[in-house]
């Protein structure tokens, strides 16, 4: 098969020679044919790999056939990959019944913000009500302090709206979404690597990943922050496409029918209004609108996709290509991105904006006309000074949010699955609440957000494998994987004093998944290996995968809160700081 990471050209942002020698071009009317040279339409938009006619034949099916697989497998493969994702994160999804972790402040925010318009003060005893009620109580007007934006909360709420106020409807969004974000997974990884088999795979690995299934199984705010993150590098990534497309449509082809590069076309052909750049804009404005850190994930999208355009201009013959880009891309690329970013942000405050300003209304909607008075910026409106008030007190709680919480970690512990979080725990006796009867001790019955293991630890190797790809070979994919993690990951090194916790990671693990993916395309082997290269490669990528899958599957009980003998518990308390 040639479904590799290594299968397409790493060096696709490298100029190839401006013209074929002089020589060539004299010797051609005498019959000589020159060597193979790269066609820069192959390396704008790079083919996609199919599998080799070996496979086919071995199978014995049909090239007829053979092609209608492959057409198929770009959409059904995905799907059902999403499929296996979706029936594993559905499944019993309303257990356990209870108000799980943070969802004591979620779950209730977002059932309040679909009815009112901001959230407001619960009773402290009113979970257990909601729980016994199915969700039939009253919901308060005293509006609360909150620390995060309203996106994620009206995501959650849309759950609740048609499944009503009850474990099962604030957890179906995010079950949706985790489902989904497996989807555009393995159709990005695709289009990454331009291999399904290496796009579906990655997916695959986001399915059976512990702390990825877990978050899409509770009402938190990370989940939904990691899938419009994820949407935003997808629709770049489309748009990354296209442009490139579009570059190698305007240049000229010589003689042969072979393209070459143009430096006036490279530097004035125009790309277009680009639609999923706008696209992005809007994913990133939800992100941001979710939790704040998706800031930093718009600024470095952001530097990647204007790079990005430097490449291809390079590639198409540009000879100086960030000035064209400067000249051409930048002014777009940034009101792509950041005003409408922004703008979607103003908007997702709609409900706290149009709530009353006398007092009944959102918390601080009231503070220009009574606190806020006077001053240099009263020619704004009240609402604006208002929420500008709102936000800095927001972020000074953020800053200084020291407070120690038992399951706090260092983001230095993340990648190793240093602490995990337990969301739930409970220790039944034998006989009750699905303890076996036969049990010799108590059971333990836990939701434990961690990544699986195996995955992560293979990560880690992934990682590094990335980065030598990415400063050795200069391999964009490389670079891209390495920007998702980044984006997600670094900026919590400068709030380790905070109390931060390991399920903020899931907003990029897909690009962990692309790694790992990488990294098991590399070890199969490039095309054109020897057969023993390739069987040997294959066996071990095979033999990893299968071992993340059994870990998952080892993994299963302290995902989904089954009760198990409390032995068998301790049995997968691999690391003392799991407990």
């Amino acid at each position: 098969m040639t479904s590799t990471a290594s299968s397409t050209d790493t060096r696709q942002d490298l100029a190839p020679y401006d013209q074929r020698p002089s020589w060539q071009q004299r010797l051609r009317r005498f019959g000589h044919a020159a060597g193979p040279t790269s066609d820069v339409r192959d390396r704008l938009v790079p083919p996609f790999t199919r599998p080799g006619p070996r496979l086919w034949a071995a199978l014995g099916i049909p090239r007829t056939l053979a092609d209608r697989i492959v057409r198929w497998s770009a959409w059904g493969g995905p799907l059902l990959v999403a499929l296996l994702a979706g029936v594993l994160r559905f499944w019993n999804l309303g257990s356990p019944k209870a108000v799980i972790f943070d969802e004591t402040y979620y779950a209730k925010d977002a059932w309040a913000i679909v009815h009112r318009g901001f959230e407001v003060n619960w009773d402290k005893n009113v979970n257990d009500l909601i729980l016994e009620t199915g969700g039939d109580v009253p919901i308060p007007t005293d509006a609360s302090y909150v620390v995060h934006p309203p996106v994620g909360k009206y995501v959650i709420g849309l759950g609740e709206l048609v499944f009503g106020f009850t474990p099962f409807g604030w957890r179906f969004m995010t079950a949706l979404l985790g489902t989904l974000s497996v989807l555009m997974l393995c159709r990005i990884g695709r289009r990454l690597f331009r291999s399904t088999f290496l796009g579906c795979l990655a997916g695959a690995l986001m399915a059976v990943d512990g702390l990825h299934f877990v978050m899409s199984r509770t009402a938190l705010l990370d989940g939904v922050l990691m899938f419009f993150v994820l949407a935003a590098f997808g629709c770049l990534l489309i748009d990354r496409d296209r442009a490139r497309a579009k570059l190698a449509a305007a240049l000229p082809a010589d003689a042969d029918g072979r393209v070459r590069p143009d430096a006036h076309t490279a530097e004035t052909t125009r790309l277009g209004p680009r639609p999923w750049r706008w696209a992005a804009g809007l994913m990133l404005g939800l992100a941001f609108g979710t939790k704040w850190n998706g800031l930093y994930i718009m600024a470095a999208f952001g530097v990647m996709t204007v790079l990005w355009d430097v490449g291809s201009r390079r590639v198409a013959g540009a000879r100086r290509p960030y000035l064209t880009v400067l000249k051409r891309d930048l002014g777009l690329a940034f009101l792509s991105t950041v005003p409408v970013a922004l703008t979607v942000y103003l908007v997702s405050w709609i409900g706290w904006i149009l709530s009353p300003a006398d007092g009944t209304g959102g918390y601080f909607r009231d503070w220009a006309a009574k606190a806020g008075r006077g001053g240099d910026w009263t020619f704004l409106p009240d609402w604006l000074r208002s929420l500008w008030h709102y936000e800095h007190q927001v972020y000074t709680f953020h800053v200084g949010l020291s407070s120690p919480h038992p399951y706090q970690s260092n983001p230095w512990s993340w990648l190793v699955n240093g602490r995990p979080v337990s969301y739930f725990y409970e220790s039944p006796s034998p006989g009750t609440d699905g303890c076996p009867a036969d049990t010799a001790d108590k059971c333990a019955r836990e939701v434990l957000a961690i990544g699986t293991p195996l995955l992560w630890w293979a990560a880690c190797a992934a990682l590094v494998y990335v980065l030598w790809r990415w400063f050795f070979r200069r391999d964009w994919r490389a670079g891209a994987i390495a920007c998702g993690v980044a984006a997600g990951y670094l900026p919590w090194f400068f709030y380790q004093e905070r109390t931060i916790f390991f399920f903020y990671s899931i907003v990029f693990l897909p690009f962990l998944c692309l790694a790992v993916a990488m990294l098991i395309g590399a070890i199969v082997g490039p095309p054109g290996s020897t057969e023993t290269r390739r069987v040997t490669g294959a066996a071990g990528a095979g033999v990893l995968v299968l071992l993340i899958a059994w870990n998952f599957i080892y993994f299963w009980p302290l995902y989904t809160g089954i009760p198990i003998p409390i032995d068998d518990w301790r049995a997968r308390m691999w690391l003392d700081t799991w407990v």
